[in-house]
């Protein structure tokens, strides 16, 4: 997608103007040329979901440069530590550490799928990154990917100085639900008194009634579906009830004292954008230091075009430059 914008054009269509924003041209060539609107409705397997998450993945993604990476076990789950060329300390000191957490709906997504913005947020911010992964549904469904993310986040606070991280500069974020996990993290790391640096929210999942402008404006045609979002409600709860639950919907939680300061990115062209940047107000209403930024071209996933887009680089690189201003 390195193609100048005056020959993207023509090849993308008429600009896509919605909600008073225009979709980025080089991601309406994606949506067109590319099976980003893959079925993922009922009648797909949701291994093949799971395939083609990857397969999609690492075509969008490409393969980014790091100065190493290490494969390890974070209380019993998968692990993934990434270690950038230049990091903001040097390696034989304790520094700072972003645990991240995929999205996927809760039934989707693993260590590889988002390995290319691991990638990028370490090299290019300098902080290391140890991507953990958890259970999915249907398989597994609440508050089981919950009590995984937060038992990592304690074995890796409680291990920190092994991992060559400062106990009391570790972070935590994700994207979609890997993000919506990530704010339930802070929210019990601070009810516990266990400390959390930094929140780094992507496009959250914090409000699973998604009762918005966004969510029906945007339900269809920008890679991330209402009919996906139904299938991942129905996949990680058993009743409509917990869809309140203060775990999927944290907008409704009762927010604690002490929560971690928190960057929120949401992306106009995403059902989800109401409520991340609903969020966003609610964590500044209770008192949190919070920095909200809208990439109004961008669509859902954005966080995982580094290789073909090059709007989506630089939204990405411009969060590498927040996540390396919040910990250095």
């Amino acid at each position: 997608m390195g193609l100048p914008e005056k020959v993207q054009r023509p090849l993308a269509g008429r600009p896509v103007v919605r909600d008073g924003q225009t979709l980025a041209t080089d991601l309406q060539l994606l949506l067109r040329l590319q099976s980003l609107a893959r079925r993922r409705d009922e009648q797909v397997p949701i291994e093949k979901m799971r395939d083609d998450l990857r397969h999609e993945s690492g075509i969008v993604g490409g393969r980014q440069p790091i100065g190493a990476v290490r494969d390890l076990e974070v209380a019993g789950r998968p692990a993934r530590h990434y270690l950038p060329t230049a990091p903001v300390v040097p390696r034989r000191s304790l520094g700072p550490l972003l645990v991240f957490f995929h999205g996927g709906g809760f039934m989707e997504g693993d260590l590889d799928s988002h390995d290319a913005p691991c990638r990028v947020l370490a090299e290019r911010s300098g902080v290391p990154v140890l991507a953990v992964d958890y259970r999915l549904a249907p398989e597994h469904t609440i508050p089981a990917a919950h009590e995984d993310a937060y038992d990592a986040f304690r074995w890796i606070h409680k291990n920190a100085e092994d991992l060559r991280a400062d106990p009391a500069r570790v972070a935590v974020g994700g994207d979609s639900a890997g993000a919506n996990l990530a704010a339930w993290v802070a929210i019990a790391a601070a009810r516990d008194g266990v400390p959390v640096a930094w929140q780094m929210l992507v496009y959250p999942c914090a409000d699973a009634l998604r009762d918005n402008d966004s969510a029906r404006i945007f339900s269809e045609g920008f890679y991330l579906t209402k009919e996906f979002m139904d299938r991942a409600n129905s996949s990680y709860t058993s009743d409509p009830s917990q869809l309140l639950d203060e775990r999927l919907s944290p907008v409704r939680a009762e927010l604690p004292e002490g929560l971690a300061p928190a960057f929120v990115a949401t992306a106009g062209f995403d059902p989800l954008r109401d409520e991340g940047e609903a969020y966003a107000r609610r964590l500044a209403d209770a008192g949190v230091s919070v920095e909200l930024e809208r990439f109004a071209d961008q669509i859902h996933g954005f966080l995982n075009i580094v290789g073909v887009g090059r709007t989506s680089r630089a939204a990405v690189l411009e969060i590498a430059g927040r996540l390396r201003a919040a910990l250095v």
